[in-house]
């Protein structure tokens, strides 16, 4: 390995790099590169039951687990409850700051416009503001980021899949990954698909159950298709189960050959 990738995931909520992103942060420490995952809200009111700073605390300490699965080095999150994400000064700010403290070579976040949950799309805004100025400004930083998009899943209309990487082999860590937040994927979004009677007991079962109930960030869609063709050759992609799909944000401020994009996302050699 000739160099070791700094990739930073910013997300709005604990549990959403996971969710979108987990196989790819797994991949890529498992390659000896660093991840760090940034939410920008804490996650206050994302329970039927807890609230408020016992459930900041408890998310919290899921995330610690989550990351420790999938070998990322670093998991922030903002004290910003839920739904009072705005795009200010202020925050972009903060994010430039995040971006630069971690080198970051790749930054991987939401779309800022569309669909979407609002605070996810706040954050999509934040980072492309920040995208303009990161490398001003900054003698110690002089290198442009390469900007990915993740797919919110109520915001599918408005996504293109520039790139898929295939997960199957990290498909066990970012299960493990989900897995960590139990508040969200026993608890929360169970109680809100009124199938919360049918969360099982065991490990295995668990696992089975995430994997059926939100096929949307594991299983590989139509729309990745053409993507994983181009990457991994038509006979290979054929064979994909798991993918997790990104757009090239149109605000990077570069162009990014195929060669630039198998070095920084060294996993799609293959």
């Amino acid at each position: 390995m000739s160099k070791i990738l700094n990739v930073i995931v910013i997300a709005a909520h604990p549990d959403e790099p996971e969710e979108y992103a987990g196989g790819t942060a797994a991949l890529y420490a498992e390659l000896g590169h660093r991840v760090k995952f940034l939410t920008l809200t804490n996650g206050d009111i994302g329970h039927y039951d807890y609230k408020g700073p016992e459930l900041v605390k408890r998310r919290g300490e899921e995330a610690l687990v989550a990351a420790e699965r999938l070998g990322v080095q670093e998991y922030t999150i903002w004290n910003i409850s839920d739904g009072w994400l705005v795009p200010s000064p202020e925050n972009r700010d903060k994010v430039i700051e995040q971006i630069r403290e971690w080198d970051a070579d790749v930054v991987i976040t939401f779309h800022g416009h569309g669909g979407g949950h609002f605070d996810n799309r706040n954050a999509g805004r934040i980072v492309r503001q920040a995208a303009e100025y990161v490398a001003s400004g900054a003698a110690a930083f002089n290198k442009q980021p390469l900007f990915l998009l993740m797919p919110d899943f109520s915001a599918r209309s408005i996504y293109k899949a520039d790139l898929a990487i295939d997960i199957s082999s990290v498909l066990e860590k970012k299960l493990l990954g989900c897995d960590a937040h139990a508040s969200q994927f026993y608890e929360l979004a169970p109680w809100q698909k009124r199938i919360d009677h049918l969360v099982p007991e065991s490990l295995e079962d668990k696992k089975a159950f995430i994997l059926k109930y939100w096929a949307d960030f594991f299983h590989v869609s139509e729309e990745m298709l053409p993507a994983l063709e181009r990457w991994y050759g038509k006979d290979k992609a054929a064979a994909i189960q798991y993918a997790e799909p990104y757009e090239i944000a149109d605000y990077n401020l570069r162009e990014w050959s195929d060669e630039d994009i198998r070095a920084l996302v060294p996993m799609l050699q293959a």
